[in-house]
């Protein structure tokens, strides 16, 4: 007996309805200030490393590297937002495991940023329309203005102990070249190449950029490190972080390399 019951095509079935979220965790310091005040309430945990925007009062799980799983699964979230390079595999693999809904962005170029914000906060914590931050950002980054100096050919440690620089492939790198910075290691096989200290000062940089992170330089670190070859100490949070400080980062970013 056949049943006169109609029968549905796959292409008229209901699409599973992504639950609304209530309840983030970020594990990128970037994507904390994004969420934080773009959907004020949904944060309800972050790393420590996570300083902005002050005075965030959230419950803290650790750092990017380490991460206390235990303590994100007790937070109940329905999102965890999280970076490819920003965080660990097996991290985020628990994570899953534990059945939670896990989020990862890449971004490695200023356009992969503006698309990954967009996901985070539309797709992740169900904005109806990107927050006027975003907007702005990418305004400030459409059409900048003249160069204030001479286009520069650098190079820009991220760390020291082993010397380690920007390479090939990098949001830092791209932001700096659409400032008219050319980098030595642009091209370079690795992202983060590690270079001997007597080599980077050989490399043919008529300029040092240093950022304040991951590693903390200070104004001189570049007079120690790299005699006779100007260095500009630039703020990480502009150079590295993709989140509400991009509109502000282009001005920031020429006023230091002026």
């Amino acid at each position: 007996m056949t049943s006169s019951r109609p029968v549905r095509s796959p292409a008229t079935s209901p699409r599973p309805v992504r639950r609304p979220t209530r309840r983030i965790v970020s594990l990128v310091p970037s994507l904390t200030e994004a969420v934080a005040v773009s959907a004020p309430g949904l944060l309800v945990g972050a790393t420590d490393w996570c300083e902005r925007p002050a005075g965030l009062d959230v419950v803290r799980i650790g750092g990017t590297k380490n991460p206390d799983v235990a303590a994100v699964v007790a937070l109940r979230p329905d999102l965890v937002v999280a970076n490819e390079e920003e965080n660990r595999a097996p991290d985020l693999a628990a994570l899953r495991a534990a059945g939670l809904d896990v989020m990862v962005t890449e971004v490695r170029t200023l356009d992969q940023a503006f698309a990954e914000l967009e996901r985070v906060l539309l797709t992740g914590c169900g904005l109806a329309a990107p927050p006027r931050w975003l907007d702005d950002a990418r305004a400030a980054w459409a059409v900048p203005p003249p160069y204030p100096y001479r286009p520069r050919t650098t190079v820009v440690p991220i760390w020291r102990r082993p010397w380690m620089v920007l390479g090939r492939d990098t949001f830092a790198g791209d932001l700096l070249a659409r400032l008219g910075v050319r980098n030595v290691y642009a091209d370079h096989p690795e992202r983060y190449p590690r270079i001997p200290l007597d080599v980077l000062r050989a490399c043919g940089a008529d300029l040092v950029v240093l950022p304040g992170e991951p590693y903390r330089f200070t104004a001189d670190d570049g007079p120690e490190a790299f005699p006779g070859l100007p260095a500009k100490l630039v703020d990480g949070r502009f150079l590295t972080w993709y989140g509400p400080s991009l509109a502000e980062a282009p001005a920031a970013l020429r006023a230091a390399l002026r």
